[in-house]
């Protein structure tokens, strides 16, 4: 078996646990949990859930820029004369790759916000008050933002398996 199926294998499961897990808390957690009384408790556990999925889903995403990096590697794609080539990036494998890397960085920088600000700040009010509902809802979009954008990396990514 090739380091590089090994890689592959490794980035797969990776998108699978971030992407599982990004789905599990909108489809499962979040109805389940807006369900629990009191308010404080309900808010309670979702900041721990939230906290929890944040630490595991960052490892996940590390790994998955580190495996992909190796992957391109591995495909010959990290040379300067691919990189720079007009003609590969209007290919449709380069069109593909282009369309993954930027759904990626827009995921990277909506996901930080969430994690880091947004949904810790929605953590810290008051549950019920409308300034807690109000930046409740704008994780929830941010957390929903990013899971679309996590749809169109998987697509980007099959695209690029089937060839571009």
């Amino acid at each position: 078996m090739s380091f590089y199926f090994i890689n592959v294998t490794v980035h797969v499961f990776a998108a699978l646990f971030w992407l599982g897990g990004m789905f599990f808390l909108a489809v499962v957690g979040a109805p389940v949990l807006r369900a629990v009384e009191p308010p404080e408790l309900r808010a309670m556990l979702f900041r721990r859930l939230g906290e929890q999925f944040r630490t595991a889903g960052w490892i996940a995403i590390v790994i998955l820029l580190v495996t992909g990096t190796l992957n391109l590697y591995f495909r010959g794609m990290l040379t300067l004369d691919v990189l720079a080539s007009g003609d590969y990036w209007s290919s449709r494998y380069g069109r593909s790759l282009a369309w993954k890397v930027g759904a990626v960085t827009a995921m990277l920088i909506v996901q930080a916000v969430h994690d880091f600000g947004v949904g810790p700040a929605a953590a810290r009010l008051t549950p019920g008050t409308p300034e807690a509902l109000a930046i409740r809802r704008r994780a929830a979009l941010l957390a929903r933002f990013s899971a679309v954008l996590g749809i169109i990396v998987v697509i980007a990514a099959v695209r690029l398996a089937r060839g571009g």
